[in-house]
């Protein structure tokens, strides 16, 4: 029995190589494949698949929130996040919106694909970054920021302008301001250049 899978990513080069790497295995089968979030939902919709690999940041529908809607199509599908974001913080919030792993795009083939076989199977997939970051314990300033903020938070450390990251998210340039203001307020910053510092030294992105 093959383990069908979804792959969702905006690069047609990523997917090609991901493709390529699944092409050899004889267990593991690309039953799909989607550039935005939206069309990754909209599959998951009319199809059933064993497990939706995902990039964390495409544009539109993607990260926590598509996380959470594909969750709520279909309970039974098992995530794998593949992103380019530091696991660090990112690793706990996507298992908690119900991601089975994640694993960073420089990872090996080999890896990928004993994960992709362990969370077919039931299991959880967590780097040992990430994994010591859900045990420690104290919480970081970051922490108090819903995901929505925290998205908005990557974006603007990326250099995008509340206009960009309103059309990146479907938000409103009002509601992107109400939500970098709560940013600034939990992470005690008055700018953004504040902002990246922050990120930096916290090595969030």
């Amino acid at each position: 029995m093959k383990i069908r899978i979804l792959i969702a990513d905006d690069h047609s080069i990523v997917r090609d190589g991901l493709k390529r790497i699944l092409a050899a295995t004889p267990d593991l089968q690309v039953a799909g494949e989607a550039a935005s979030g939206e069309a990754a939902l909209a599959l998951v919709k009319a199809h059933d698949y064993d497990i939706a690999m995902l990039d964390m940041s495409m544009p539109g529908l993607s990260g926590i929130d598509l996380i959470k809607r594909l969750k709520l199509e279909k309970p039974k599908l098992r995530i794998l996040v593949l992103s380019m974001h530091g696991e660090k913080q990112y690793a706990a919030r996507a298992l908690k919106a119900g991601a089975s792993g994640y694993l960073n795009k420089d990872s090996a083939s080999e890896l990928l694909l004993g994960t992709l076989r362990k969370i077919a199977a039931g299991g959880v997939h967590i780097g040992d970054t990430a994994a010591a970051e859900l045990l420690r314990s104290g919480k970081t300033a970051h922490e108090a920021l819903s995901d929505r903020e925290f998205e908005v938070m990557r974006l603007l450390v990326e250099g995008l302008g509340p206009t960009e990251i309103g059309e990146r998210l479907h938000l409103s340039v009002k509601t992107v301001s109400t939500h970098k203001t709560h940013i600034f307020d939990k992470l005690n910053v008055e700018s953004t250049a504040e902002l990246v510092r922050y990120a930096l030294e916290h090595r969030l992105f």
